[in-house]
């Protein structure tokens, strides 16, 4: 194929990083982590790779910008005439959908804690703590909780991402776990073994609510 024909099966449209991000996180959503390479966003983009290295270093760079973008659309979403506490719980649950629809962003959280999507989450929280009127001292406390029970959601999923296979049946899998603790001594695991029955038929998405409730309820005796 002569030069001519490869140029004319590139895109005319000027490559940016948005779009490059875009590409990726349509490639971590449809194939996983593994699936990112340099060569396949290439291909995605009907581009060459020099042209993403200009925007883009490595592909640990490129996992902090898909799940900077990710986040940043969670925590910048306009949250008008909502009170503070339903405020942090819609920001909660954007954050558990936002991770639960995409799970490469939970591994992602758990390699730094000190990354721009965690400092951005880190920020939209502790807002809405002031706004709540928690007194700066126990702030940080607060927000740190509200934070940690976020990412503590982001490694399970991250774990569960390893660890599953993509096409696992989540109601054959908790079933079986419930048919082992059933299956445990009454009189060693009693809390296992009665609990038994709840983890068969939870839903992920209220439980997580009700452990943000919970923080959030503890945070108000701070008040």
């Amino acid at each position: 194929m002569d030069t001519e024909s490869q140029r004319t099966e590139r895109r005319t449209d000027a490559l940016s990083k948005e779009r490059i991000v875009e590409a990726a996180i349509e490639i971590l959503d449809a194939e996983g982590e593994k699936a990112l390479t340099f060569r396949a966003l290439s291909a995605r983009l009907s581009t060459g790779s020099g042209a993403i290295y200009w925007h883009v270093a490595n592909k640990n760079e490129l996992l902090a910008a898909t799940t900077d973008d990710v986040i940043a659309r969670v925590v910048t979403g306009t949250i008008e005439g909502v009170a503070p506490r339903e405020a942090i719980r819609a920001i909660s649950l954007g954050l558990f959908d936002a991770i639960d629809a995409h799970p490469w962003v939970g591994t992602q959280l758990s390699r730094e804690p000190w990354q721009w999507a965690v400092l951005q989450i880190f920020e939209s929280v502790g807002g809405q703590l002031q706004a709540l009127g928690v007194p700066e001292d126990a702030r940080f406390d607060c927000a740190s909780a509200l934070v940690n029970y976020v990412l503590g959601l982001a490694g399970q999923y991250a774990a569960g991402a390893r660890l599953l296979a993509r096409e696992t049946d989540r109601t054959a899998f908790l079933g079986n776990i419930a048919a082992r603790w059933e299956q445990l001594d009454a009189a060693e695991y009693p809390f296992l073994s009665s609990a038994a029955t709840q983890l068969r038929e939870h839903d992920d998405r209220e439980q997580f609510v009700a452990g943000i409730d919970l923080i959030l309820s503890g945070i108000a005796t701070v008040r």
